[in-house]
């Protein structure tokens, strides 16, 4: 991938949201694509199924997600954003898990509620949803990406010392 000497960076952060009971009610996506702009102030695209599940009553081309790609000045603006206001808000939060990285140094985080975002209006929610954030880095393995992430201000969870 490139220069092996070259400064790993992250290249991307992508802010998705499922949304399953779109498939039924294409207007049920509207309020999550609207939450998600809010929070990541870049309007987000439509997610529709690759293939038709039967048993999920899911047709091929249904909507069934919205999603953000963040890159540049946005991007580092929502990390420090989530480092330094939203992960900390979390009740009983020490750290982000360490094993959450895919093997090619992304890493992948998991919120199960969007309203811990201070954007969103609690009142005006129809749903609380769960979102996922994935860190695209050109690191290409899981220990340089750490150490990226960390310098940037991620929590990580801290190591148990063993005697």
């Amino acid at each position: 991938m490139g220069n092996g000497l070259a400064c790993p960076v992250l290249s991307k952060v992508v802010v998705s949201m499922g949304v399953g009971e779109a498939a039924e009610d294409r207007g049920k996506v509207e309020k999550p694509a609207a939450d998600l702009m809010v929070i990541t102030g870049q309007k987000a695209t439509l997610r529709k199924a690759k293939l038709s599940v039967s048993g999920f009553k899911l047709r091929k081309g249904a909507a069934i997600g919205v999603m953000v790609t963040l890159r540049g000045e946005r991007m580092y603006g929502f990390c420090d954003k989530l480092f330094s206001i939203v992960l900390p808000k979390l009740r009983d939060f020490r750290g982000v898990k360490r094993s959450a990285f895919d093997g090619r140094g992304n890493y992948n985080l998991g919120l199960s509620e969007h309203v811990v975002f201070s954007e969103i209006d609690y009142g005006k929610i129809d749903k609380v949803r769960g979102l996922a954030v994935t860190f695209v880095t050109t690191c290409g393995d899981d220990e340089k990406a750490m150490r990226l992430l960390s310098l940037l201000g991620m929590p990580f969870e801290k190591e148990e010392r063993r005697n």
